[in-house]
């Protein structure tokens, strides 16, 4: 029987194909100074590419090992560790291999990852967030995506909007509306930017004129961020009309 692979596997892969010329870059990118939303984030320097081409060599770790990851100090283990996951998760929701008790044993770890504070960066959050969450609660109750959306903590309102985008991809803008509305208001700049992407995404992928009555009712009270990645796609003269609003 072939041994099931380890946590310390795929940290050994990760340093292989370390830079770290690479990884003083990715400080800087990733805002790992005081103050700054990844302060204190860990880099070896490996590339999102090579993060994910590890990833794959090691599909079938356990969940036990992905904590081990999810815990680590260093961005890229962590990445990789929800890569592993966001791929057992889809394994176990298709139906040759359906499995509905372990995708919600992975929902629960993937969200007690969160709530402790290891998917703390956006690229972690935008990975993972709409191939676990968002897949989960396609056709469930979504109360849960507003209780992160009301948290004290960025990332988690940032996994509640990203969720959705699982939903716009199947053609529903319903939950996206309710939660950018709700985080109108939020001034932090990695929301401002989820709120605008979401709803970029629903005029090119579900119906622009869904947006465009959600920007006539809201775009007075949006930030310029919001605004500015909402209306992208529209015309020159539609994103003028909005932005004098």
């Amino acid at each position: 029987m072939t041994e099931a692979p380890t946590a310390a596997q795929v940290r050994a892969a990760l340093a292989e194909v370390a830079d770290p010329a690479d990884a003083i870059h990715l400080q800087r990118f990733f805002k790992t100074g005081p103050g700054e939303y990844g302060e204190g984030d860990v880099f070896l320097g490996v590339r999102v590419p090579a993060t994910r081409a590890v990833a794959k060599r090691y599909a079938t770790l356990p969940l036990t090992e992905i904590g081990q990851l999810l815990d680590s100090p260093v961005h890229e283990e962590r990445l990789a560790g929800l890569v592993i996951l966001n791929a057992r998760f889809a394994k176990a929701a298709k139906p040759r291999t359906l499995d509905i008790a372990a995708q919600e044993e992975m929902v629960r770890f993937y969200l007690d990852a969160v709530h402790r504070g290891r998917v703390n960066n956006w690229d972690l959050v935008d990975v993972s967030a709409e191939n676990i969450i968002g897949p989960w609660l396609l056709d469930r109750p979504r109360d849960l995506l507003f209780q992160l959306a009301q948290s004290d903590s960025l990332w988690e309102r940032r996994v509640a909007l990203l969720s959705t985008f699982a939903f716009i991809k199947a053609g529903d803008a319903s939950t996206t509306f309710e939660l950018c509305a709700l985080l109108l208001d939020d001034r932090r700049d990695l929301i401002q930017k989820a709120v605008g992407w979401m709803l970029r995404e629903v005029g090119k992928r579900v119906d622009r004129l869904l947006l465009l009555g959600f920007l006539d009712r809201h775009a007075a009270r949006m930030g310029r961020t919001a605004l500015s990645y909402a209306t992208e796609h529209l015309t020159p003269d539609q994103r003028a009309h909005y932005r004098a609003r």
